[in-house]
């Protein structure tokens, strides 16, 4: 779903050639009666009588003449693709030409003709697909058609279980939305026929990344907002390849939520550990039936996290097995598997050593950033600045001794046997 400025359709002929290719497309799929009527009536609108302007400088006669070719479309037609497109597109052209935009009169015809799309069979789903993308391109930007057009195509792509047909993304849709002049509560419901859809298509990842602007889209003290809060949490809490937790504590409707048993759960996942998940499941023992959530996922993703975290206070150094089996609460010959899990989600990347029973860690990803972490960071930070600043005494002092090799002196400063 191609996003483009208002597209113009250019067509050969004058105003009453072109409508008699419309009205001879119609008529192909009619019988002799109803061809010979519909021809007839279109040339009694057609004709110019006494004293009367002629059909090219008449534009009340033209939006006759085009009314009548909108209720004499029942369907797609008989006609090769191209055919097909080409008849759409000359109406569509016809439609924004004679009519506004946000008229009454273009809000109903096209109206109909989603409808008579939408309907039409599902093995022209790709033809249909063609039709409501030049429709919504030739639609001006901030149309509030444009949402009734889209919705149509996310209607139909995931009625067909064709939604990977449409090149949905995130921020494209967060634009639409703030182009389209349409309600807030229209701009809710559009994003929550995606996540629909999407979840309906098994396409939970996505569907929890359109929650987050789903949440933010509502007024964050309506129901509606603490039910689709508490879905979110619910989401995040049972898809396996969701760590990052902090971005729901950013929205308020979730902090609105921090009576409810799910929002305890989820500040375990931000900064507790094991010894916390375990208390939290021994007095909600009913909340993983009812919410939809696996006790055993959820203690294997509390170790991967408690894991990485303690992966973030050694970064740059040696984390010893048995830090990481006292930690996560296993028996020190499972660590390495932890361990590569753990490298998988890539919340962690490091270098294992059966030799020393320590993994080195060259990064590790943090839950939250807080004080902490900041603090954290801050050492590191001046730990690297000293350790430069002594790499750079050692070439300066060897630039200065004659014949002094710089290169050979930086090698030394990080321990590297210099080779000639």
């Amino acid at each position: 779903m191609s996003v483009t400025d208002s597209v113009s359709v250019f067509a050969e002929g004058t105003f009453e050639e072109q409508v008699h290719e419309l009205v001879d497309y119609i008529a192909r799929s009619r019988s002799d009666d109803e061809r010979t009527a519909i021809t007839h009536s279109f040339q009694e609108i057609l004709k110019a009588g006494d004293g009367e302007k002629s059909i090219e400088e008449d534009q009340d006669r033209q939006r006759r003449a085009l009314t009548l070719v909108l209720q004499e479309t029942k369907g797609l037609g008989e006609g090769s693709v191209l055919e097909i497109e080409g008849y759409f597109n000359l109406l569509y052209s016809h439609l924004f030409t004679l009519w506004s935009t946000d008229s009454p009169e273009t809000k109903q015809h096209i109206s109909s003709l989603l409808q008579i799309i939408s309907a039409s069979p599902s093995e022209q789903s790709a033809v249909k697909y063609r039709l409501l993308s030049n429709l919504g391109n030739t639609t001006p930007r901030s149309s509030p058609l444009r949402l009734q057009i889209y919705s149509t195509l996310l209607q139909i792509a995931s009625t067909n279980g064709e939604l990977d047909v449409l090149p949905l993304s995130r921020n494209e849709v967060e634009r639409w939305l703030k182009e389209w002049d349409i309600s807030d509560e229209e701009k809710s419901a559009f994003l929550k026929s995606i996540i629909d859809a999407l979840t309906k298509a098994d396409q939970l990842q996505t569907a929890y990344e359109y929650t987050l602007s789903y949440i933010t889209s509502l007024p964050s003290s309506s129901p509606a907002s603490e039910l689709a809060a508490i879905d979110a949490i619910a989401m995040a809490l049972r898809l396996p390849t969701i760590f990052d937790f902090d971005p729901l504590f950013k929205l308020d409707a979730i902090v609105a939520s921090k009576d409810h048993e799910l929002f305890s759960l989820l500040q375990i996942f931000l900064n507790g550990g094991l010894p916390e998940f375990q208390a939290w499941s021994g007095s909600h023992a009913a909340a993983f039936e009812k919410y939809g959530l696996d006790k055993d996922q959820l203690e294997h993703k509390i170790r991967l996290l408690s894991f990485a975290s303690l992966g973030f206070t050694y970064v740059g150094r040696d984390l010893p097995y048995s830090q990481i089996s006292s930690t996560l609460e296993i028996d020190i010959s499972e660590v390495e598997k932890w361990a590569i899990d753990l490298i998988r989600t890539g919340l962690l990347s490091g270098k294992l050593s059966q030799t020393t029973q320590s993994i080195h860690v060259y990064r590790s990803a943090a839950r939250t950033f807080e004080r902490e972490q900041w603090e954290a960071l801050e050492k590191r930070l001046l730990a690297w600045k000293s350790g430069l600043a002594g790499v750079l005494e050692v070439v300066a002092a060897a630039r200065k001794r004659p014949g002094g090799n710089a290169t050979e002196a930086l090698q030394q400063a990080n321990g590297v046997e210099a080779v000639a």
